[in-house]
């Protein structure tokens, strides 16, 4: 049914939970996963001249949760890829979006921490976008200690 499935990736338990799900109907079904982790550069930029290190290990980080998915994949048996993208200030949602078209994705698996009420309006949700904004279907997996 699904053979080609988007993972946004972030190395938190919410994010891992959501790479086992893929891969588990990738292997069930004969499919890939691509693994995606968003890097914002603005986040990383200040005023100060070391900014360009702070980029570089943020950059670091971001292949590192990539190769970490990856491994999970190869362990698995499911077909993989990873990419890093330098998303520039554009929302979450978005960027899954573009990705899934370019991609020809089936269906995005994203983890979602369920947050509900004041903790949702200020911590924000890129869940919530990627299912407003994604043109397939979108699997959200919660945490298991997500509120019902």
């Amino acid at each position: 049914m699904y053979k080609r499935i988007l993972v946004p990736v972030d190395g938190s338990e919410t994010s891992n939970r959501a790479v086992v799900a893929a891969l588990q109907m990738a292997r069930e079904n004969g499919g890939r996963i691509r693994l995606v982790h968003a890097l914002d550069e603005l986040a990383y930029l200040s005023g100060y001249e070391y900014s360009a290190d702070l980029l570089k290990a943020a950059r670091d980080q971001g292949s590192r949760v990539l190769e970490d998915a990856q491994v999970m994949a190869k362990s698995a048996g499911v077909p993989a890829d990873g990419k890093l993208v330098e998303t520039a200030g554009r929302r979450l949602g978005e960027l899954v979006a573009e990705e899934a078209r370019n991609w020809e994705a089936d269906l995005v698996v994203v983890g979602t921490h369920g947050r509900r009420g004041m903790s949702r309006i200020l911590l924000g949700s890129g869940a919530e976008q990627v299912l407003r904004l994604a043109p397939v279907p979108v699997l959200a997996v919660r945490t298991p200690h997500a509120p019902h």
